[in-house]
């Protein structure tokens, strides 16, 4: 009777580090579903404020936004053609190096926009690191 009491035990024991080892991967998923959501809203809200006020400050001294060719590197230094327009840096630098978004990629730009016809787009690639893909966040969407 004492194997049969011990057997059940065990069973037992295996069946609690079961249930722990589930709630525990239950518990792991949202806190990385989570950590996904902060980078990107990160991104966004960086996409949002951050450059587009350093990009509306360039626009004033300038009377344009930088070209797709000049690129965001023109808030940081001035473009060949500035002349005395140019007041910047028009952002905080890292070194002399542009912002990355949380994945480690650099922002992309264009002047004129292919999704903001009249204005800029500036977008993340996303977690996925590609171009054009539904991950992508951009000042085109909320």
């Amino acid at each position: 009777m004492k194997s049969s009491v011990r057997a059940f035990t065990l069973i037992e024991i295996l069946v609690v580090v079961a249930i722990i080892g589930l709630l525990a991967g239950v518990l792991l998923k949202g806190v990385g579903g989570a950590h996904d959501q902060a980078e990107k809203s990160v991104a966004r809200i960086f996409i949002q404020t951050g450059l587009k006020t350093s990009l509306e400050r360039y626009k004033l001294d300038m009377g344009s936004y930088p070209s797709t060719a000049e690129g965001l590197r023109a808030l940081l230094a001035a473009p060949s053609n500035a002349g005395e327009s140019w007041h910047g840096p028009y952002m905080d630098d890292e070194n002399g190096k542009l912002p990355t978004d949380p994945w480690h990629e650099p922002y992309q730009y264009r002047y004129p926009g292919t999704k903001n016809k009249t204005k800029y787009d500036i977008f993340s690639k996303g977690p996925d690191k590609t171009e054009g893909t539904e991950d992508d966040i951009g000042n085109w969407s909320q």
